[in-house]
């Protein structure tokens, strides 16, 4: 007779934080990516912050806020791009990611996620163009 697994602590902890992100206010989106970056450890602090700092400067229009634990940036409270460090699911690179209200469209198909494991000049600059592109 096998048993019923319940919910992990890991997903329990993840219901959570997005149960308390979707009552936090607007207005406190800022802080909340600011302080989910700081928590993050080296190199993927650093890519957050510089990514966040991008994106601000590229695409003012887009808020910042949570989205299941990621720092995420919305247009009119959708989701238009989002980043995932490596830390979180254990993987190799960090990923800058965009929803479906990215405006990205191109030819009847684009890429919707970007493995990043360095922000070099060239890759600040494509970045920047696309959360420009995404945000219009």
């Amino acid at each position: 007779m096998s048993q019923k697994k319940g919910l992990t602590d890991e997903e329990r902890g993840a219901m959570k934080a997005r149960i308390k992100e979707l009552k936090t206010d607007e207005a406190d989106g800022e802080s909340a990516v600011l302080a989910k970056l700081a928590e993050m450890e080296e190199p993927d602090r650093a890519m957050g912050e510089r990514l966040h700092a991008i994106i601000k400067a590229n695409a003012p229009a887009l808020t910042p806020k949570l989205w299941y634990g990621m720092p995420a940036y919305a247009k009119d409270g959708k989701i238009v791009c989002f980043f995932q460090n490596a830390q979180k699911f254990k993987t190799r690179y960090a990923t800058l990611g965009f929803n479906d209200k990215a405006n990205l469209d191109e030819d009847g198909m684009w890429p919707v996620a970007y493995a990043l494991m360095e922000l070099t000049p060239a890759a600040e600059a494509r970045i920047a163009a696309l959360v420009k592109k995404a945000a219009s």
